[in-house]
């Protein structure tokens, strides 16, 4: 048996690593009794640590949020990974964390031994990072809360802005963070579409979790980064656009036949159905018809229209 000081320091890594640990699977790691697994945990106590307990036969511990912040204990190979993943987030695409990451950076280095802070430096000097400016910007609150449940395995809800515009609310099962670039994906199984989806976290917002927890999914590719770069490489989803336009149906097959399906309504009347990459070339095709035109959806397009309309008005005007 490892001794009283090091066997609690390694009680605060593990109870650091994971959110909830049942009692007797962390009496088991660290190779003590239940009863004296409580006697570390009551020293942890009186170190400032605040340790929750779940008592019962499926009772556990979690190492709860205080009022302060208390000492990491981390490994060597955990605060060269720190120390690296510091640098990198000090010029990465989230909000707010670029000085933060330096400040953090400063007080890591600081207390490293000698020979971690030359491995840090040999990674520093070995590595090109690209630094891409502007773009979107992942909010660093989101980032956590998404990180914090997948670390869990808890269900999350959220809501979402698709690439066309459309807001939704998901509720999914997240499995991995994946930085791209400047942008940060979230790899969930999506439990509305039934399916695995990325996520980009800039269209995210509003992350909380349920409370229910789940066993993970077997992931369809070799890992989440493979998924994402997959999706992005995918054909971009297509967007639906119906409209009425007032002329024959074959005058509109003729202008735009090809690309759209077209439907009588009557002698003067004709309604389209459009799928499109880009709204915009469903209201390109619609202006070629040459005929007055109403979209019945989506809203995304309509707006989009309306301020087509807006400029072009300001265009004839001779409004620069």
């Amino acid at each position: 048996m490892a001794s009283t000081g090091s066997r609690t320091l390694q009680l605060l890594s593990l109870l650091q690593t994971h959110r909830y640990w049942p009692g007797s699977e962390l009496a088991d790691r660290l190779g003590v009794s239940p009863r004296t697994l409580r006697r570390d945990v009551d020293r942890l106590r009186d170190l400032g640590y605040p340790v929750d307990a779940t008592r019962g036969v499926a009772g556990g511990y979690q190492l709860a949020a205080g009022a302060s912040l208390p000492p990491l204990v981390v490994d060597d190979e955990e605060a060269v990974a720190l120390a690296v993943g510091l640098r990198t987030a000090a010029q990465s695409g989230i909000a707010g964390v670029e000085e933060a990451s330096v400040r953090a950076l400063a007080k890591v280095v600081q207390v490293m031994p000698p020979r971690l802070k030359r491995r840090v430096n040999a990674l520093r000097v070995a590595t090109l990072a690209t630094v891409l400016r502007g773009g979107p910007v992942a909010d660093a609150e989101t980032l956590t809360a998404v990180a914090q449940a997948c670390r869990d395995e808890e269900r999350l809800q959220f809501a979402y802005v698709a690439r066309g515009g459309e807001e939704s609310v998901r509720t999914v099962e997240p499995h991995r963070l994946v930085s791209v670039g400047r942008r940060w994906y979230l790899v969930a199984y999506d439990l509305t579409r039934f399916d695995w989806r990325s996520f980009r976290l800039d269209r995210l917002t509003d992350p909380r979790v349920t409370g229910a927890r789940f066993r993970p999914r077997a992931l369809p590719a070799e890992d989440a980064a493979e998924y994402v770069r997959a999706s992005l490489s995918a054909p971009a989803e297509q967007v639906v656009v119906d409209a009425l336009v007032r002329a024959s149906a074959t005058r509109v097959e003729e202008a735009i036949g090809r690309w759209a399906t077209v439907s009588p309504v009557d002698d003067t009347t004709a309604r389209v159905r459009m799928a499109v990459e880009s709204p915009e070339w469903a209201l390109f095709g619609l202006a070629a018809v040459g005929a007055p035109f109403v979209i019945e959806g989506p809203e995304t397009v309509r707006v989009l229209a309306a301020d087509w309309a807006a400029r072009f008005r300001e265009a004839a005007a001779g409004v620069a």
